[in-house]
């Protein structure tokens, strides 16, 4: 068998390193086009040794049409001659010419447990949504977005403060031997698979820049899984509204809800003293209840605890965490 493996960053890798493990059965990888170092604007991949490297070194041939679908893209592909594309976070979506090339189609390497999630950003949106399991699903690739019939399906638990990011982290080695343990059953003959319940299928569009900015109108562990979700991209961000000074930016990488402590209206900020008498930053949520910060990254600086912010900046009556231009009196 002959496969062309399709992905862009760390979720694929160890997809990538499982195929050529196997001698002679690469023939080919398709990439994103190199990008300048810190280019990734709306992209949520997580940078690691790259698909790229990972072929050139193993001696596979790398193309890196901007657009696979281009005439351009379809004949390079072609050129390797693929039986089957295995594809894990390509970034594109494919064409049905170009699924026709290889025989045997197309299979996709998928983090989540479809027809859930169906879309580009599918471990976001399953901790955004408080699921407490997620997993991986190889499905055969079709017209449909994410929607061919499932070959294999595994699920994990989703760690209580893990990050999207740090999920993926997990997830992708399970995709790696999904896959394999997938294209074992193709070398055995033909494979069939599962339909997906179409009742069942929800979304997980691409993450948009301005869905960081935190909502502390909602109940607290519904933010907290938002701050959870927005990391590495496009991170949970807030602004923080004093008299007489303008809006700060801040970064909020890292909270805890509380089953306590909410005073005020959403977003309003109180400082207290824990067991070691540091001081304690509080922000009120949309239930009556808080989160604690824990760490904090003013614009143009370096991350801190929320303490050595509150030593440089405590808290003052009045000081909230907010959108950018404060909420008029009609709706507070």
């Amino acid at each position: 068998m002959r496969v062309v493996m399709m992905g862009t960053g760390t979720f694929a890798e160890p997809t990538l390193e499982a195929l050529l493990s196997r001698p002679g059965l690469v023939v080919g990888a398709v990439t994103q086009p190199d990008r300048e170092s810190g280019v990734r604007r709306g992209s949520t991949r997580q940078v690691g040794r790259g698909i790229k490297e990972i072929a050139v070194e193993a001696g596979v041939p790398v193309i890196q049409p901007p657009r696979i679908n281009s005439p351009e893209g379809v004949a390079a592909l072609r050129e390797l001659q693929p039986d089957l594309l295995v594809v894990a976070a390509y970034g594109q979506i494919l064409s049905p010419e170009v699924l026709s090339v290889p025989p045997l189609g197309g299979i996709n390497v998928h983090a989540s447990l479809l027809p859930k999630y169906r879309g580009a950003a599918p471990v976001a949106w399953a901790i955004m949504r408080g699921e407490t399991q997620t997993g991986v699903t190889i499905i055969r690739m079709s017209a449909g977005l994410d929607a061919g019939d499932m070959l294999a399906q595994e699920a994990i638990d989703i760690l209580h403060d893990e990050t999207a990011g740090e999920l993926e982290t997990r997830l992708a080695p399970l995709g790696a031997r999904l896959a394999i343990e997938t294209l074992d059953r193709f070398a055995l003959g033909s494979v069939t698979g599962i339909k997906q319940d179409q009742s069942q299928a929800t979304r997980a569009p691409k993450l948009k820049k301005e869905m960081g900015l935190i909502d502390w109108s909602r109940p607290s562990r519904d933010v907290w899984n938002q701050m959870r979700a927005m990391q590495p991209w496009p991170t949970p961000y807030t602004y923080l509204h004093r008299a007489d000074q303008l809006p700060l930016r801040l970064i909020v990488p890292d909270a805890a809800p509380l089953e306590f402590g909410g005073v005020g209206r959403p977003g309003e900020l109180r400082q207290d003293r824990d067991e070691s008498n540091e001081p304690v930053l509080l922000v009120s949520s949309g239930d009556g209840t808080a989160l604690r910060i824990l760490m904090v990254q003013p614009a143009g600086k370096r991350a801190m605890s929320a303490a050595e912010f509150l030593r440089g900046r405590p808290v003052q009556p009045g000081d909230f965490f907010g959108a950018d231009v404060p909420p008029t009196k009609e709706q507070t």
